[in-house]
């Protein structure tokens, strides 16, 4: 199944740079560009694309709110470009529903892998960076802590795995259960928490104070 992409970034050569790189797979096809957050929440409905690659740093509209408002009108899963790993604003496109982020300085192989990732549904954050950023930016929260309220004993021990950085498959591995009944456990949570994906599960997590950040 191919998956439609939409570029954007306010710097031409950058985008451009993006479309050739991802064309010369067979299963991503690149839908359009954009060269703001405004032009890209525009263009969202027109296009209906899959995975949307996104710059933070932009005039007129950024990323942040670029995200935010894709999110609330459509399927699409936005992906974040970044220059450091540690960029605040990182967090902020995670908190209103970005499934994850790479840096711009990311081996071209590795970002077709991304874009894959998060087009199949998955979130992507690695377990250290994930570390980092939530070490730098949750110790003030910017709301009140996540409930857990209605999240069983087994939910929660799931959740913890799944802001540890642990795929469905490892988790059903440590828990000695099916792939599919820890599936199961994660829709429920996405369901219990009003999370998007998985990214804002490890939100959660750690804004309930279940998981800390280690020192």
């Amino acid at each position: 199944m191919t998956a439609r992409v939409l570029v954007v970034d306010d710097q031409a050569l950058v985008r451009g740079s993006f479309r050739v790189l991802l064309e010369t797979t067979s299963d991503l096809v690149v839908v359009g560009e954009a060269a703001n957050g405004r032009e890209a929440v525009h263009l969202v409905p027109e296009l209906d694309p899959d995975v949307v690659l996104m710059d933070v740093r932009m005039p007129e509209m950024d990323g942040i709110e670029a995200t935010r408002r894709i999110t609330e009108i459509s399927e699409a899963r936005v992906l974040i470009l970044t220059t450091y790993d540690l960029d605040e604003y990182v967090y902020g496109a995670l908190r209103v529903g970005a499934s994850g982020f790479v840096l711009k300085d990311t081996r071209p192989a590795d970002l077709i892998a991304a874009v894959r990732v998060v087009a199949a549904g998955e979130a992507l954050l690695a377990p250290s960076v994930t570390q980092r950023l939530i070490r730098a930016f949750v110790s003030v929260p910017e709301t009140l802590p996540a409930s857990l309220n209605g999240v069983t004993a087994r939910e929660r021990e799931i959740l913890l795995l799944v802001a540890r950085g642990l795929s469905n498959a490892e988790i059903a591995e440590r828990l000695h259960v099916g792939v599919t009944t820890t599936k199961t456990h994660v829709s429920r949570l996405l369901t219990k928490l009003g999370a998007r994906d998985r990214a804002q599960l490890v939100i959660a997590a750690y804004e309930s104070g279940l998981i800390r950040p280690a020192r």
